[in-house]
């Protein structure tokens, strides 16, 4: 496909996109939305790609959710929510998960991300943040019902802090530091220091069996949507038939004889 909204680099098992549209705020539309379903398809078959980061262009915004200018235009509605028996949820193609692409996913995010930012930031596996980055859900100040971003939010944050944001609108924003507290982001650096951290910590991830990463995040993810005795028989099964195929992936006599194991703490 040629990507008219987006960028997309493969490196050492490493896949970077970056959302390219800094002149509207990195905002998306049906064009990205189509150009995404493809992708995480494309990514998710690939298997020289290990692990996903997802960031934007530089300026003001990560995202601003839907570009609604672009969306008012025919034929260009990301969502048609008068079309009451076929309308869908554009989360749908924007999410990996939600396009059953089980590649670890890193979102670093600067500035400001919004509304339907969190389409993306709601399926990823580690967000990280700049200094500078704030979090906030405009929709009830203009008028229209907050529900799939929010639902989404609350398997990251605390359900009061969801509600807060989701009831204040554009009059608060959640900063970096709150959104490390709360744990929406689990690191914040400076903006110069944001893409090679999150490049750091994706080749970490790159570099360990892809079948076992995947195989991981998919059990766990999977089993948000179940009973906690039936996604732990699941996650199991999961296991059985992983590991036969991760194990062998990794030298584990080589990892263990290494005498200068080198870790990080957080």
């Amino acid at each position: 496909m040629q990507y008219e909204t987006i960028l997309v680099d493969v490196a050492d098992h490493v896949a970077t996109i970056t959302l390219n549209r800094p002149e509207a705020m990195n905002s998306f539309t049906r064009q990205m939305m189509t150009e995404f379903e493809y992708l995480w398809k494309w990514i998710a078959r690939t298997d020289d790609i290990h692990c996903c980061v997802l960031r934007a262009a530089p300026g003001k915004a990560w995202c601003t959710g839907v570009d609604v200018k672009e969306s008012q235009k025919p034929g260009q509605a990301v969502v048609e929510l008068d079309n009451i028996w076929h309308c869908e949820d554009p989360g749908n193609t924007l999410g990996p998960k939600s396009m059953n692409c089980w590649k670890p996913v890193i979102a670093a995010v600067h500035g400001m991300a919004a509304g339907g930012a969190f389409y993306w930031l709601n399926e990823s596996d580690i967000i990280i943040c700049s200094e500078d980055a704030t979090f906030f859900d405009p929709h009830v100040t203009y008028g229209m019902t907050s529900a799939l971003e929010p639902i989404g939010m609350t398997y990251h944050m605390p359900l009061h802090d969801v509600l807060r944001m989701v009831l204040l609108g554009n009059d608060e924003r959640i900063g970096a530091g709150t959104a490390l507290r709360i744990g929406l982001v689990s690191e914040i650096t400076t903006r110069d220091e944001l893409w090679p951290r999150a490049e750091e910590l994706a080749a970490a991830i790159a570099a360990k069996p892809p079948a076992a990463t995947a195989g991981s995040l998919k059990a766990i993810w999977q089993s948000l949507d179940l009973p906690r005795s039936v996604a732990l028989q699941q996650g199991l099964k999961y296991c059985q038939i992983g590991n036969p195929v991760g194990v062998p992936q990794v030298d584990r006599a080589a990892l263990m004889a290494d005498k200068a194991k080198k870790f990080t703490i957080r």
